[in-house]
């Protein structure tokens, strides 16, 4: 198979430098798979890992992560072992890469890379184009041209950097907000104020003069439940995508980011479905790229907060991986420990979000996970 490179990261051929509390409805017509292999009922390594399940059914897996938590060798064991792809959760965000005008911080993002390609692991960016985490310099801008010309030069020197060794790049991340009123649907942000509406394009052709290896991908969150906002926003970011496309803007995935919940008032599966297909005939790539579930309101008696949040992952990756275009599927954070969602709207030090706990076991969540992949159904290998 004679395919150039992006097709060869697209399809991962290339190495890279009972009940649940949140029912999914409407999974759709199922598809035949071979029946999973039989795993050691506790064994997560060699085949058993999560990053050998999914690359037998042509999935990249794995975590965001904290380049300073390279230094704990079981946080270093679990990566290795799991992760066929990562992505930094807060090293390569504008707060964090540029801390005065003029000047870059790459350290920590170039730590991560230098890690990915040790470990023969792929490496996605996060994010280039955002409303939040701006230093205070970029947010004290007046200017639309200077702001266009920061927003340019910041994108072509960062993708730059690390041109030909990514595998993908969030370029533009949650640019869609329906409860702003525009008529587009887009966010009113500080880009969308000073750029205007074309800083999305601006951005993506960017990107792709600075690295055209690399895919590109639009990031959002917030649809994936089966509730009137979230349809909303699935319809918007669909206007969007379909613009893009139009003006043939270079841009080859969409990030879907799944923090999902096991709150008994959501459900998950056929408006995501139509979405997800609608995204597949545009002949784009789907990446759930931030998965967690939040778990605040399940009963926390011990034992059954972690069976309601692992059968939240079984149903909702049972109906998301029938979909084709998904290529991979990412967990936002390694541990419950370094979860966003303890310091979200309150501390809150009992939440298990994720698939280990804080002192790095795997829990019944990475069982879910990891059956939810081997039961999947092979995408061709022709197509998505």
């Amino acid at each position: 198979m004679n395919l150039p490179r992006r097709e060869l990261l697209r399809y991962g051929l290339l190495s890279a430098a009972g009940a649940g509390l949140a029912p999914l409805i409407g999974c759709g017509k199922k598809t035949s798979a071979p029946a999973p292999k039989q795993a050691p009922t506790r064994e997560i390594s060699g085949q058993w890992s999560l990053r050998s399940v999914a690359a037998e059914h042509r999935l990249l897996t794995g975590f965001a992560v904290d380049p300073k938590l390279l230094q704990d060798p079981h946080y270093v064991a679990v990566v290795r072992e799991q992760a066929s792809l990562i992505v930094p959760e807060n090293a390569m965000k504008w707060g964090a890469l540029r801390p005065a005008l003029g000047q870059y911080s790459f350290e920590q993002a170039d730590a991560l890379l230098t890690f990915a390609e040790q470990n023969r692991i792929r490496l996605r960016g996060h994010t280039l184009c955002w409303h939040r985490a701006l230093p205070s310099w970029v947010e004290a801008i007046d200017s639309a041209q200077e702001a266009r010309r920061q927003l340019t030069e910041h994108i072509q020197t960062v993708t730059g950097r690390y041109a030909g060794r990514m595998h993908s790049w969030d370029v533009v991340n949650e640019a869609v907000e329906v409860k702003d009123n525009r008529p587009d649907g887009l966010r009113n942000s500080f880009w969308l104020r000073m750029v205007g509406p074309d800083y999305i394009e601006v951005a993506f052709q960017a990107a792709r003069a600075a690295d055209p290896a690399a895919l590109l991908s639009y990031n959002d969150y917030g649809i994936e439940s089966e509730t009137y906002d979230a349809e909303q926003k699935r319809s918007a970011v669909l206007l969007l995508l379909r613009r893009l496309k139009a003006r043939r803007v270079p841009l080859d995935a969409v990030g879907i980011q799944c923090h999902i919940s096991a709150r008994p008032m959501y459900s998950y599966g056929p408006g995501l479905q139509r979405f997800m297909e609608r995204v597949r005939e545009m002949g784009l790539q789907i990446f759930l790229s931030e998965m967690d579930v939040n778990d605040r309101e399940v009963d926390r008696t011990p034992g059954r907060q972690d069976v309601e949040v692992a059968q939240t992952y079984s149903r909702f990756l049972a109906m998301a991986l029938e979909e084709r275009a998904v290529t991979a599927v990412l967990f936002w954070g390694v541990d419950d420990g370094q979860s966003w969602l303890r310091y979200e709207n309150g501390r809150d030090d009992q939440t298990r979000p994720l698939l280990f706990d804080q002192n790095l076991r795997p829990k019944e969540a990475f069982y879910a996970a990891r059956a939810a992949m081997e039961t999947r159904s092979t995408p061709s290998k022709t197509g998505l």
